[in-house]
């Protein structure tokens, strides 16, 4: 029996329905990232998209569910962003974007808040760790992603550089703006015009950096933590049962 420093230490900690949840959902937002844009250019490619993205979408309630409160809570949240998904994309009249944006941040932000949680409640590094750790660096690209098409659609003229057909940051133009402002690349080839643009660029930028020294310091602290505990004799199981994070 663990005196109780150590047993809180290291009890478990666990976000999911299934084993391994979290990496299945990491698989598909791998798969969302890669595949995605050269299937929108194929004929009715979209429709294939459309079902890549549901899919990424249903992966993700179950990455951050493990318990009724929080499967209820995931599935009410990731509702109207599927509805509004495919009425944005397959329907003539369309959906207000406006609205959509703002259900996929609010549910995009309880997937990261779920799987941030997860990770400094979790008493060890394993390889759901180290994915809850990635795929929340993916899904910080997808909500700043979102926030800047909605910027693109409230403050008109907020980006330059988009080719001449596009007339606002949208799709996988705006990830990609995303992704290269997030790991502080900036190629230049897409510019933030507008305050609120040059805002939430600056904001991006210094939250993918302080996220990855965050993240690797919790790593380091984790296998740091249970140094004594394993030198002083003590071995704590090396795959403890799963509980709820609550």
């Amino acid at each position: 029996m663990f005196p109780k420093s150590i047993g809180s230490r290291l009890a478990p900690a666990k976000t999911g329905l299934f084993r391994h949840s979290i990496a299945w959902f990491l698989a598909a937002i791998a798969v969302l990232f890669v595949v995605t844009p050269v299937i929108e250019m194929l004929p009715d490619g979209h429709w294939l998209a459309s079902i890549i993205v549901t899919l990424s979408l249903v992966a993700a309630v179950f990455a951050v569910g493990g318990s009724r409160i929080h499967n209820l809570t995931a599935g009410i949240l990731v509702t109207p962003v599927v509805i509004g998904w495919w009425l944005q994309h397959h329907r003539s009249d369309g959906f207000p974007f406006l609205l959509f944006g703002a259900t996929l941040l609010t549910f995009i932000s309880y997937v990261i808040a779920r799987f941030i949680l997860f990770i400094l409640k979790s008493p060890k590094v394993n390889s759901e760790v180290l994915s809850a750790g990635i795929v929340t660096y993916l899904m910080l690209a997808v909500w700043w992603s979102t926030a800047y098409s909605l910027v693109g659609l409230l403050v008109p003229n907020s980006f330059g550089g988009l080719p001449a057909h596009v007339h606002r940051l949208y799709g996988f133009d705006a990830l990609y703006f995303s992704v290269i402002t997030l790991t502080t690349v900036g190629y230049g080839e897409i510019l933030p015009l507008s305050m609120p643009a040059r805002m939430l660029a600056m904001m991006e930028a210094l939250c993918g950096t302080l996220y990855v020294a965050v993240f690797v310091a919790r790593l380091v602290s984790l296998n740091t933590s249970l140094s004594p505990v394993v030198h002083g004799g003590i071995q704590p199981n090396p795959d403890p049962r799963p509980e709820d994070v609550p």
